[in-house]
């Protein structure tokens, strides 16, 4: 949907946005094949006039902002920035998890610096990481190594003075490694059709801004920055405040993390996937309205449908297409995104071209589905089983492929391929893709994917 503050490029549907987190990577486009995003012209890019409010809380919350850089381990040059706040007295910082991503998972390669709007400076330990929020429990610590303190940490705003759509909300944090900033907003209510709860805030977030904090009028924290509508103006998202406070309450006993952090991402990963993909196959399959076949299409409770055909009148192969996605994804790092699910359907009318030339259009569909480069860096080449079956009815074609990632043992990217074979010029193509699932999951939901199809009327 977007751009996270820091993160890297989960791409769209046609008609959907583009989300990015908000941290400044850099090379992370490059790296994971993500188009970059140009910076505005300068004419555009100028700070609006700010309120008395925001002025004030700017002053009361600016000791309690942190730039959070990440450097190369042997030398003071910057892979990425984000931003963080103080939490608690003795030093306790909350920031996203995409901030330091490369120092949890390489930190033998990567370690944390900070510096304050009003000077302070010093390392950041790495005590917890929530992947499924995008959030990360950080403390601050001077060169020897001791915890620093807050006089007055920032407050969490009670889980029971819910916002009021409109409500005007205020986001600080430091973009684009320029000078820390306010921004001011308004609070649009949670995104609707997401799995995980997520503020859709009108305000102009940038890169950079990843982790700071979001205020009320109070100056009381009511969410986290953590990404951005590419190709839209003033569409950004936020973190509820109510899920790092919750991590600040299970983790601010925590000793530091030691070594690479992919066995927590891991199973941070599995949890999340099992969840989904639980509630994914509590629902029923809707209908695609089709004369002749039965196929599973999605609820949009948490998925977003999208439909295409070609104009009837025309000569040629006639089809129609469904495709429906989640919006977002786990970040794990700058080239990976993972737990989410898409089924994608098209549908083909052959009479017009004869069987001949339908039967090497509808094969030649089906072969050119992609399933990954073969020598990529964090999953391995597809493993697949093909067999003809009987699909209540309708006799298909099936093909099921699994991909494991190497650095998270038990993970895999699952994809399951259906066409029919039933008639010389009609036909179906169907590709359910789940990302980031365990092997019993994986098994779990190709057969919830399979047993969705059929012909029309004939008996589930």
């Amino acid at each position: 949907m977007g751009r996270s503050l820091g993160r890297g490029v989960l791409a769209g549907l046609p008609g959907l946005a583009l989300v990015l987190t908000l941290a400044n990577v850099q090379g992370a486009a490059a790296q994971s094949g993500a188009p970059s995003v140009p910076a505005a012209p300068a004419e555009l890019t100028q700070p609006a006039p700010i309120s008395a409010t925001a002025r004030r809380l700017f002053e009361g919350a600016r000791g309690q902002l942190l730039q959070v850089r990440t450097l190369l381990a042997q030398q003071d040059s910057q892979a990425s920035v984000g931003s963080g706040f103080a939490v608690s007295e003795d030093g306790l910082v909350m920031s996203n998890y995409h901030v330091v991503s490369q120092a949890a998972l390489e930190p033998e390669s990567y370690r944390l610096r900070f510096q304050t709007a009003d000077g302070r400076q010093g390392s950041l330990q790495i005590l917890a990481i929530d992947v499924r929020r995008d959030l990360s429990l950080l403390r601050a610590v001077d060169d020897q190594g001791q915890p620093l303190r807050w006089t007055q940490p920032l407050r969490f705003r009670p889980a029971g003075e819910a916002l009021g759509k409109g409500e005007r909300i205020y986001s600080l944090g430091h973009p684009h490694d320029v000078a820390f900033a306010i921004v001011e907003g308004n609070y649009n209510g949670l995104v609707e059709r997401s799995f995980d709860d997520l503020i859709y805030y009108a305000g102009s977030l940038n890169p950079g801004m990843s982790g700071g904090p979001v205020l009320d009028e109070q100056g009381r924290v009511v969410a986290v920055n953590v990404a951005t509508m590419l190709f839209s103006q003033q569409m950004s998202f936020l973190i509820p405040g109510g899920f790092a406070e919750q991590l600040l309450a299970r983790a601010r006993s925590n000793p530091p993390l030691r070594g690479p952090a992919w066995s927590q991402v891991r199973d941070q990963v599995l949890a999340f996937s099992d969840e989904l993909g639980a509630r994914f196959m509590a629902q029923p399959w809707r209908s695609f309205g089709h004369a002749r076949y039965r196929m599973p299409i999605p609820q949009e409770s948490f998925m977003r449908c999208w439909g295409k055909g070609v104009d009837p009148q025309a000569k040629g192969l006639q089809f129609s297409r469904n495709q429906c996605r989640q919006d977002h994804a786990l970040f794990v790092n700058g080239s990976l995104q993972t737990g989410y699910l898409e089924v994608q359907h098209e549908i083909y009318d052959g009479s017009r071209i004869g069987a001949l030339r339908f039967a090497k259009q509808y094969s030649g569909s089906f072969a050119n589905e992609n399933l990954g480069r073969p020598q990529e860096r964090e999953r391995t080449q597809a493993h697949c089983t093909e067999s003809f079956i009987d699909a209540q009815g309708l006799p298909a074609r099936a093909v099921v492929c699994l991909r494991a990632y190497r650095k998270m043992e038990g993970v895999h990217d699952l994809t399951v391929l259906v066409t029919a074979v039933d008639h010389a010029t009609e036909g179906l193509l169907g590709r359910f893709d789940a990302r980031g699932v365990g092997f019993e999951m994986a098994l779990k939901l190709s057969q919830h994917f399979l047993r969705g199809y059929g012909r029309q009327g004939a008996a589930r």
